[in-house]
C-alpha cells in the first residue's frame, strides 16, 4: 500500500508563490509517474502537472510558465512550485502517483489533499 501525504498549501494574495509538497510512503516497488491534480467548488478534477521518473514534464494550458513540477526520486517526493498565483488558481489540490506494489500490479494513489486559496 502507498500512502500520499501533501503539504503546503494555505491562503495567499494573488501574485504571490507557493510549494507544495507530496511524499511517498509505505510497501512499493516503485513509484513511476507522480502527478498534481485540483478540483475548484463543483468542477470536476483536472490535471495541472504531472512528472515521469525521468524528469519529463507535462502541465495544463493555464499554469504553463507558472507553475513548476519537480521531483526528488531518492525521497520519493514530488513538488509542485507555484508563481504569480491568480483567484482563478483556488481549489483543492491532490497528488496523484502510480506505483508499482509488492504484487507486481501498477495503481494509482491519491493523497487526501490540500486546500490552495488565492485571495484578489
Amino acid at each position: 500500500q502507498v500512502q500520499l501525504v501533501e503539504s503546503g498549501g494555505g491562503l495567499v494574495q494573488a501574485g504571490g508563490s507557493l510549494r507544495l509538497s507530496c511524499a511517498a510512503s509505505g510497501s512499493f516497488f516503485s513509484i513511476d509517474a507522480m502527478g498534481w491534480y485540483r478540483q475548484a467548488p463543483g468542477k470536476q478534477r483536472d490535471l495541472v502537472a504531472r512528472i515521469t521518473t525521468g524528469g519529463s514534464t507535462s502541465y495544463a494550458d493555464s499554469v504553463k510558465g507558472r507553475f513548476t513540477i519537480s521531483r526528488d526520486n531518492a525521497k520519493n517526493t514530488a513538488y509542485l512550485d507555484m508563481n504569480s498565483l491568480k483567484p482563478e488558481d483556488t481549489a483543492v489540490y491532490y497528488c496523484n502517483a502510480a506505483a508499482l506494489n509488492l504484487l507486481f500490479r501498477r495503481s494509482d494513489y491519491w493523497g487526501q489533499g490540500t486546500q490552495v486559496t488565492v485571495s484578489s
